[in-house]
């Protein structure tokens, strides 16, 4: 994948430890994220949010998962991950997280265990849309992001209670 496809955020850095505002009982708000240098032939976006250290057997937890950013899009404002859509760029389809719930659902780790990791990614993808249905699981919807990403960038951050 291209290395100058960067993910960045004016709230942290890769690799930051943060405090509980970004607690899903408090704020639960998407945090600013940014991008830049996607490689050429690029036609939409998509964005995601994943626990791989959540106790689900293996599985991790999806706090967020969003389709069809136009390619102009290089940034998305803090909640851009509202559940209703309407801080989001025309066009852009938000998934099902592993709470349920349309959006963003923000970070609740159970207590006393080690940090968790939550790792922000955006997919530079080879199509202009992805046409999925409402109640898509994430994980399917993450196989044809998959299949369509020609570049990644991601930013992982730490959390626990």
């Amino acid at each position: 994948m291209t290395q100058n496809f960067i993910l960045t955020s004016s709230e942290f850095k890769n690799g930051d430890t943060v405090d509980s505002s970004y607690q899903s009982d408090r704020d639960n708000q998407s945090p600013a994220l940014a991008w830049q240098n996607a490689p050429a032939g690029t036609k939409s976006f998509a964005i995601q949010c994943h626990d791989p250290d959540a106790p689900t057997g293996g599985a991790g937890w999806w706090h967020w998962m969003a389709v069809n950013l136009p390619k102009d899009v290089t940034e998305l404002q803090r909640n851009a991950g509202a559940a209703d859509g309407q801080n989001l760029p025309l066009g852009a389809q938000q998934l099902r997280n592993d709470t349920g719930t349309l959006g963003y659902s923000g970070f609740y780790p159970p207590e006393g265990t080690p940090p968790h990791r939550y790792i922000f990614t955006v997919y530079a993808l080879d199509t202009n849309k992805i046409d999925l249905p409402t109640d898509v699981t994430t994980s399917h919807a993450g196989f044809i992001i998959n299949s369509h990403a020609i570049a990644q960038a991601s930013i992982t951050i730490y959390y626990g209670r």
